[in-house]
């Protein structure tokens, strides 16, 4: 049997803008909105998964609180944690780093940023996450609220597209995307 999960990135942040990755940055007012906006018409999930860090965690358990659905935490979709460049702006590395970011952005399973996690390592991570997901809650729609770079990851994987396209993949604040995982492992863009 098949697994629908929607994917919902979280809102924007109180640091805003640079690479958060394993951040713990909280939502600003606006975010939570983009949130809740995303959300106005719910769809009968049977229940709400989220990355630990409480830009998606706190809107999951309100979420799940009010709808009475059962939530739990997965650490292995939380973001891409960058290294050296956690929390620095991209604005930034263009000044400190523009060969490595350079490189990052034209192909990032072949370049990793200073003391980060390989893209690699995140893929697998992410990965070994949705086909413990599709094991435990096949057959069910879930809420996955996670971040911009497990979406890119699942929504790449989902559309075929080659591996060092993944930063091509648009995926704004509060945006929610749906796929499916097949009792295999395979996505598809639902």
């Amino acid at each position: 049997m098949t697994l629908r999960l929607d994917l919902l990135r979280h809102g924007e942040t109180e640091h805003g803008g640079g690479l958060r990755g394993s951040l713990d940055d909280a939502l600003t007012p606006l975010g939570w909105q983009q949130m809740r906006d995303a959300v106005a018409r719910p769809h009968a999930w049977d229940r709400i998964v989220s990355s630990p860090l409480q830009r998606c965690a706190r809107f999951a358990e309100e979420l799940a609180m009010r709808l009475s659905l059962p939530m739990h935490l997965e650490p292995g979709v939380q973001e891409l944690h960058f290294g050296d460049w956690e929390g620095v702006n991209t604005a930034l590395l263009m000044e400190t780093d523009a060969e490595g970011l350079g490189r990052f952005w034209e192909n990032p399973y072949t370049f990793t940023p200073p003391n980060g996690e390989p893209v690699v390592a995140f893929s697998e991570r992410v990965l070994d996450a949705v086909r413990r997901l599709q094991a435990a809650h096949e057959g069910e729609r879930v809420l996955l609220v996670c971040h911009g770079g497990v979406m890119r990851l699942l929504l790449a994987q989902a559309r075929g597209l080659p591996r060092e396209q993944l930063l091509q993949v648009v995926v704004g604040h509060g945006e929610r995307f749906s796929i499916n995982v097949d009792a295999i492992g395979v996505l598809t863009e639902a």
